[in-house]
């Protein structure tokens, strides 16, 4: 408790300031070389809380600076972006030209799926020199703990292997992710599994988060929040860079990094390779990744073509059964998984009880500038994955695999200790479109996909005690899914006004599902013949405001629609419905030379949502049902606070209420049970994240990472078991780099020392009709590593 209250109190402090230095104005206009205006230029004065956009006339003010050395980036699509130094020990007035570019930028190419400066949204852009100091072996959703309203979780319980992000209560399956434009949630579960792309990370450009319905995409619609991902734009000068880290639990780290850089003929390849392993917090819950990502680009003055191919291969030992909390209080770290149980009580376990899986994706990414105002793009992709994971099943009937019972004069065998593998083998392809044109007062886009998936469910016993009339090769069960999924979508911003601009977005979206054959679950085989066909028009618009050039504020209405997945149709008590969303959110920004402030309210109306209910099936997935009319309202607050140039606070904070409106549960004998408004399973009230940083050398940062996650149910029925208890964790972030150097451009150390007040904590866990399974968290460990850049 005391812990908490410190936090809090921290964040009460964060509301004052420092007394200022002298202060001034900058203030000028954005023109081309021609001395044309550039309305819409954003503007930024790097290393700190300002930035704004060129009005109608090009111009541009910051108010009330601090006296010192500033950089002003500025930049404009289809002009070369300009960085400049600054003096500011007076009021000044600057006059920039921008030179039109000579080669067509890379931000084309997520153009459509991202909100721009006007756009009125809850978005946040995370540049990748913000993850390099604590990228040292964690998956991605880890290292995003701290923006808002996020809640991360990991199955082995130290970060490396299944990772799973929440976002305002919404699970993963409910969040939007793309990487350049190219959705990457898997067709069927609309789950990313994060561990088939080890250590990406260390390929991303930037990342943009959208919260609630945000922007038209492409995939599976955004219900919690929508994660774009860029790729490595292109290098002008040949690199290379080893990165290695190590740590606890045996966790270990291997990067090597490479590029041409622009050959005089326009093309440049760079290329990753990474290995990642771990033994994991949980017992026995290892991971053993390997990655690559290849680029090949080809560049002239108006275009850009990109041959993109990332993927990887994993191999980790189960560890979603989770932990009954009777077994938790002798041993944090049991894992059931492979456990084999002998006659004598001995128990052994199996050392292959793994998901062994490997995809890989191919991205072809074709980007044009017709002209200063139009551009376009045009996409081809392909993922392809193959896997399986591997179980050791005693006392197993013939008949759920469908085999005979062994009949003998005397007696009869009705069952046997058998290894099961459970394949998928799916194709993902498809094109992505888009056409952009900017303009003096309106900006548009009209974009889309068409994508294809065709997946394999099948099984396979590999051995068995006793046979029965199997055959080397025999499946026990197999279905095939096939979906198609086409959208298309217009969207555009206009400048009302000086102060005003509006918003609207369109999108309309059709979708085919179809899945045959036999299925397999806890009880056995079943037939499956299933056929669903959605077509969904997703209208959001919305208003923007500039008060002044520290000063705006937004409303937004959106509305989003979106189909069941695999689980909810095969595995969910009754035939699933779409469920739609109605997300309301009003928005206030403010930045001063030391602060910037945040502020948004939401309300989030469902209808049919898909909830956890807090079981899971037999390979871990969470089951969901629809729950009739539901909601989640709250208010977020963002800050950032850099009172002293060696000292920089950044705070986020959720507060929420999340309400089934007269939620009601069915007995198996069908009597219902009305229990009124109940709270929103895996949704916490309370949901904080703080990041305070030194710099007390030139070279070296030194951070505190706290996050706050309060109580929440893994049951809608809001079971007394189902309670997972809050919990407050804080990590220590150091960085130290060198550069420069006769033999390196820099060498960067970077040491993570998570937990560092040994909290037990856990982040996760389901419910097994009564009973409660948890996923706890390993107490204080540490990561470290060094980066080599040539």
């Amino acid at each position: 408790m005391t812990k908490k209250i410190i936090f809090l109190l921290l964040s009460l402090i964060s509301v004052f300031s420092f007394a200022q230095k002298n202060q001034f104005n900058l203030s000028g206009t954005i023109e081309d070389t021609e001395s044309n205006m550039l309305p819409g230029a954003n503007i930024r004065l790097t290393n700190t809380n300002y930035g704004t956009a060129a009005d109608k006339n090009g111009h541009f003010e910051f108010k009330k600076l601090n006296e010192g050395l500033y950089t002003i980036e500025v930049s404009y699509l289809g002009y070369e972006t300009m960085l400049k130094d600054i003096e500011l020990n007076k009021n000044l007035e600057i006059k920039i030209h921008l030179k039109t570019s000579s080669i067509i930028t890379e931000e084309v190419i997520v153009k459509a799926t991202r909100a721009g400066t006007n756009t009125p949204m809850a978005y946040q852009n995370i540049k990748s020199d913000e993850l390099k100091t604590i990228n040292v072996g964690q998956d991605l959703p880890v290292l995003l703990d701290l923006t808002p309203s996020v809640v991360t979780t990991t199955d082995a319980g130290a970060g490396v292997g299944y990772t799973g992000i929440r976002v305002r209560g919404s699970d993963a399956t409910r969040v939007n992710v793309t990487i350049n434009g190219i959705p990457v949630n898997d067709a069927e579960s609309h789950g990313v599994w994060w561990v088939n792309m080890p250590d990406i990370t260390s390929s991303v450009q930037d990342i943009q988060i959208q919260r609630g319905v945000g922007t038209s995409t492409n995939g599976a619609g955004a219900f919690g929040a929508s994660i774009n991902l860029q790729t490595e734009h292109f290098k002008n000068k040949p690199f290379a860079a080893i990165d290695l880290s190590g740590g606890s639990f045996n966790t270990n780290k291997e990067t090597i990094k490479f590029g041409t850089g622009n050959m005089d003929n326009g093309f440049s390849f760079s290329g990753r390779v990474s290995s990642i392993m771990s033994d994991g917090y949980i017992d026995r819950a290892s991971s053993d990744l390997k990655s690559y990502f290849l680029n090949g680009s080809y560049k002239t003055e108006k275009s850009i073509i990109k041959l993109i191919g990332f993927g990887g291969r994993e191999r980790t030992y189960q560890s979603w059964n989770g932990i009954d909390p009777y077994t938790m209080a002798e041993d944090r770290t049991f894992n059931s998984a492979g456990a084999i149980y002998h006659e004598n009580g001995e128990i052994t376990y199996y050392d292959d009880e793994v998901d062994n899986y490997q995809q890989h994706h191919i991205q072809l990414l074709m980007s044009h500038q017709f002209n200063a105002h139009w551009t376009g793009n045009l996409n081809f992709h392909y993922t392809r994955g193959l896997g399986y994971y591997e179980q050791y099943k005693q006392d197993q009937y013939f008949s759920s695999y469908g085999l005979n019972p062994i009949i003998f004069t005397n007696d009869t065998i009705q069952t046997t200790d058998l290894i099961r593998r459970k394949w998928l083998d799916n194709h993902f392809a498809g094109t992505t479109y888009g056409l952009h044109y900017s303009g003096e007062k309106l900006n548009v886009s009209f974009g889309g996909a068409y994508n294809n998936y065709f997946g394999d469910h099948y099984g396979k016993i590999i051995w068995a005690r006793f046979a029965s009339q199997s055959e080397k090769g025999d499946q026990f069960y197999f279905n095939d899914a096939i979906k198609k999924d086409f959208n298309s979508f217009i969207k555009a911003d206009y400048q009302l006004t000086e102060k005003l601009a509006a918003f609207a977005d369109i999108q309309i979206r059709s979708i085919y599902y179809k899945v045959k054959g036999t299925e397999n679950s806890w009880s056995g085989n079943y037939n499956v013949d299933l056929k669903d066909e959605l077509f969904f028009v997703n209208p959001k618009a919305g208003l923007f405001y500039k008060v002044n050039d520290l000063q705006n504020a937004f409303l937004s209405f959106a509305v989003g629609n979106r189909e069941p997945n695999r689980t909810d149709y095969l595995d969910g008590e009754k035939q699933p419905e779409h469920e739609t969303l109605y997300d309301t959110e009003i928005g206030y920004n403010l930045q001063s030379s030391t602060m910037s402030a945040n502020i948004i309210a939401y309300y989030m109306y469902y209808t049919n949502q898909l909830v956890l209910t807090g079981k899971i099936n037999d390979v871990g997935s969470p089951i969901r049902a629809n729950i009739g009319e539901s909601y989640r309202a709250g208010l977020e607050l963002s800050t950032s606070w850099k009172p002293v140039k060696i000292l920089q606070w950044q705070l986020n904070l959720n507060l929420s209420d999340n309400k089934n409106l007269d939620f009601y549960t069915q007995s198996s004998e069908g009597e219902l049970n009305l229990l009124g408004n109940t709270n929103i399973a895996y949704s916490p009230s309370i949901i904080a994240g703080s990041k305070l940083s030194f710099y007390p050398l030139k070279n070296l940062s030194i951070a505190l990472l706290s996050k706050y996650v309060g109580e929440q149910y893994m049951s809608n029925s809001e079971m007394k078991e189902s309670i997972l208890e809050d919990y407050f964790i804080s990590n220590i972030s150091l960085s130290y780099s060198l550069n420069n150097l006769k033999s390196a451009k820099e060498i960067r150390f970077n040491l993570l020392i998570n937990n560092i007040f040994d909290t037990e904590y856990i982040s996760n866990g389901y419910m097994w009709d009564i009973y409660p399974y948890y996923y706890p968290q390993a107490g204080i460990n540490f990561l470290g590593g060094i980066s080599i850049n040539f």
